[in-house]
């Protein structure tokens, strides 16, 4: 006597989906996802306190410039390129790096 053919469908189909519940996880995944978590929690902090950082030391910078056109160096096309260069590379860097770790900005 042959059992029915929807007890056989039946039966293969919850062998076939129970498997994927028996399926391991590969080493060292929960640990990524773990740094992973870490990294957009801290992200924004970091962040924050860079362009802080990069905000004091551009005025620094300005006033640097200034104070060395005040004194008649007139040629200070270097410093002004040096110090604007440094503040788009601060902002690009933020951009950057929240894309490289898939952080929303």
């Amino acid at each position: 006597m042959r059992p029915p053919l929807f007890l056989l469908t039946v039966f293969c189909f919850a062998l076939l989906t129970g498997s994927d519940s028996l399926a391991q996880i590969p080493p060292g995944i929960p640990e990524i996802n773990e740094g992973k978590e870490h990294m957009a929690r801290n992200f924004r902090a970091l962040s924050s306190a860079v362009l802080v950082l990069g905000s004091l030391f551009g005025l620094m910078g300005g006033l640097r410039v200034y104070q060395n056109w005040q004194m008649g160096k007139r040629n200070i096309d270097v410093e002004v390129a040096g110090w604007f260069g440094a503040c788009i590379f601060l902002s690009l860097l933020g951009l950057f790096l929240s894309s490289l770790y898939q952080v929303p900005t």
